[in-house]
């Protein structure tokens, strides 16, 4: 699969300049937003995965590209300014007159779900959305997916640290990446032993996401 070279804008933010690369459907039906996680950027398998087939489908992709990368900083800030920094990006991924829908992976997903419904996204797509630290089942942030005011769905690996598909509340029914760590790596001996590879662990992350959508008021 080879993502297409996006268009780039860049956008003011009170955090600093961030980016969008837009990845355009031929028939647009609607615009999906994904922001990075706080470890990575818009290099993901995931969000490259998903940038290079829903156009496909009619959805036109916008991977977000937040201040602090943009600037080329080590850490991300405080939860506060990531979603500061999104909701001044918001008017340049409405701007096509589309449906959005939020998303992201890990600090991406926890961003869209804390300001969905304020911003008027249609629904979040949550990848990888860490529930808890590692080890730390008792530091929940269901609050987060349970009040987002929106439909949302939440894709994540089988092994994740930051919390497994078994342990998310009720109300909340993840699609499970089988054999899947946190950045949806599968290990390469199940490859070898006949298990999931890696291109079918993305394939269960694109079919999981293009068929919700596909589902979505003007998806």
């Amino acid at each position: 699969m080879t993502t297409k070279k996006p268009q780039t804008e860049s956008v003011d933010t009170p955090a600093g300049e961030a980016r969008i690369h837009w990845y355009r459907a031929p028939e647009p039906r609607l615009v999906l937003a994904l922001g990075h996680g706080a470890g990575g950027g818009v290099e993901a398998r995931d969000l490259q995965a998903l940038a290079a087939a829903l156009p496909a489908h009619g959805v036109t992709v916008a991977l977000v590209e937040q201040p602090w990368r943009v600037a080329d900083r080590k850490v991300a800030p405080a939860p506060r300014a990531l979603d500061t920094a999104w909701r001044a990006l918001w008017p340049a991924l409405a701007a096509p007159g589309l449906p959005v829908v939020a998303g992201g992976r890990s600090a991406g997903a926890r961003v869209a779900c804390r300001t969905a419904a304020e911003l008027g996204a249609v629904a979040v797509v949550a990848l990888s959305f860490p529930l808890h630290p590692p080890g730390r089942p008792e530091k929940s942030r269901a609050e987060e997916l349970l009040g987002a005011g929106v439909p949302v769905l939440v894709v994540q690996g089988a092994r994740d640290p930051f919390g497994r598909p078994e342990e998310f509340p009720p109300g909340v029914a993840p699609v499970a990446v089988p054999g899947g760590d946190h950045g949806f790596a599968v290990p390469k001996s199940a490859a070898k032993n006949g298990g999931v590879t890696q291109e079918d662990a993305l394939a269960v992350i694109i079919d999981a996401v293009a068929g919700r959508l596909a589902g979505t008021p003007g998806g």
